[in-house]
């Protein structure tokens, strides 16, 4: 854990920290000092983004941020406990979904934000998609109900491949499955595995969702994630997914090592030309720009109008908080387009930036990936999310159909089982 403390303005006012704290519609007496947590490193995009951000609130507010860098885990596994307590933090980032900003705030930890929405105009600020993981009802699903947390950026699965290998053999960019299975059967005729994957973390199990997604239309994802009707597990979209993910594990298009193989081994090994495509999310752009020597770029799915994406993750306010004026406030400053041109400019996906404001051409792609996806409705959120267990089920799946121990029919009956045993009772 890293913590840094960083100060007031000189001479700044208390009264204006006073005055601002009686602004907001949940007003209570504030101290000056905002407690944040969040997981971002200070090199990526958000973390630059949100530094900036630290230093035009405090230079506007006269207030004092106390920021705490906590793991992603270290969030998840005790934010529960902590929320419950007097450690509570006034403001945190916190993964979005049912199975844990839903959890959340089904049990009351973490504060409505309806009045602050309200009064920073925060529903015409992000587009529909994006606000679908701010909202969660009484149960934890989110879609509907109160505004519980605030996106401030996105993310999306896309393809990044190899430019340098992809001459060396003579391809270009597929734009169909079939294109994309030629690509990789050349690959595959010279002994190279095309793709990079890991099965012990999230990587597989996106490719497959992604396979599905490519068969699917907005209600099988509204029934899939909001549980609006029951997911047939034998059905078209799931079956063409599991059954076309096994026959690209025979044709050695997916390595069966990948079984114990975590994300960050994938991503290693496209950053070293191991492999010449990825299939994976937009929080590898910034990286893969600091430390890939070869070229490399970018193309969203072939034969598909949606793919895994969502927001990104999400600002809360515990129920706890003590500066919840002053935490609103914050938020609304990294939602500035000052800000998100930041974001953008560092390998991040803006969600509310100027076009004119970006000036780092290398990630203009990134932008322009998710901004096609928005136009399109295609943001299908991701595989894990509609129970707290189905991430590590899902996984153990397709370890299963990977090493050959389970058949597509039975991986699919062995996670729809899973699916259906964990979704909520009114579901």
């Amino acid at each position: 854990m890293r913590m840094r403390r960083i100060t007031a303005a000189v001479g700044a006012s208390a009264l204006a920290i006073a005055a601002l704290a009686g602004c907001g519609s949940q007003a209570q007496e504030s101290d000056g000092v905002l407690t944040l947590w969040h997981y971002e490193g200070d090199n990526s995009a958000m973390g630059i983004a949100w530094n900036r951000a630290i230093e035009i609130f405090e230079e506007e507010t006269g207030a004092t941020v106390e920021f705490e860098e906590r793991s992603f885990e270290q969030i998840r596994q005790t934010a529960s406990q902590v929320l419950n307590s007097d450690e509570a933090p006034d403001l945190l980032e916190y993964n979005k979904g049912n199975a844990t900003a839903g959890l959340l705030a089904s049990q009351g930890l973490l504060a409505p934000l309806d009045d602050y929405v309200d009064e920073y105009g925060w529903d015409d600020t992000l587009a529909p998609s994006i606000q679908t993981t701010a909202r969660y009802d009484e149960d934890g699903v989110m879609g509907s109900g109160s505004w519980y947390g605030v996106p401030t950026y996105g993310e999306y699965v896309q393809v990044y491949y190899n430019t340098d290998m992809f001459d060396e053999y003579g391809l270009e960019v597929p734009t169909t499955v079939d294109e994309l299975e030629d690509v990789m059967q050349a690959f595959a005729d010279q002994g190279v595995t095309p793709l990079a994957e890991a099965a012990s973390e999230y990587p597989l199990g996106q490719l497959w969702y992604q396979l599905a997604l490519s068969q699917a239309d907005r209600q099988w994802v509204d029934d899939y994630q909001l549980y609006e009707n029951p997911v047939d597990f034998q059905g078209p979209e799931i079956s063409y997914a599991t059954e076309t993910l096994a026959d690209w594990v025979d044709a050695g298009y997916v390595s069966p090592d990948a079984t114990g193989l975590l994300a960050e081994d994938a991503g290693t090994g496209f950053i070293n030309g191991t492999y010449p495509m990825f299939v994976s999310g937009s929080w590898w752009y910034g990286r893969f720009l600091d430390e890939t020597d070869h070229g490399w770029g970018t193309f969203l799915f072939p034969g598909s109008d949606m793919a895994p994406g969502s927001s990104g993750n999400i600002w809360v306010i515990p129920e706890r908080s003590g500066d919840k004026d002053l935490a609103a406030q914050f938020i609304d400053i990294t939602l500035r387009p000052e800000i998100q041109a930041i974001l953008a400019d560092n390998g991040g996906v803006p969600v509310n930036a100027d076009e004119a404001d970006l000036t780092n051409e290398d990630v203009a792609s990134l932008t322009e990936n998710f901004n096609t996806l928005l136009d399109r409705d295609g943001l299908g959120f991701y595989p894990d999310w509609p129970t707290p267990t189905f991430y590590d089920e899902l996984n153990a799946g397709l370890q299963g159909l990977l090493n050959g121990t389970l058949t597509p029919e039975q991986m699919q009956e062995q996670v729809g089982s899973d699916y259906a045993a964990g979704i909520p009772a009114q579901g």
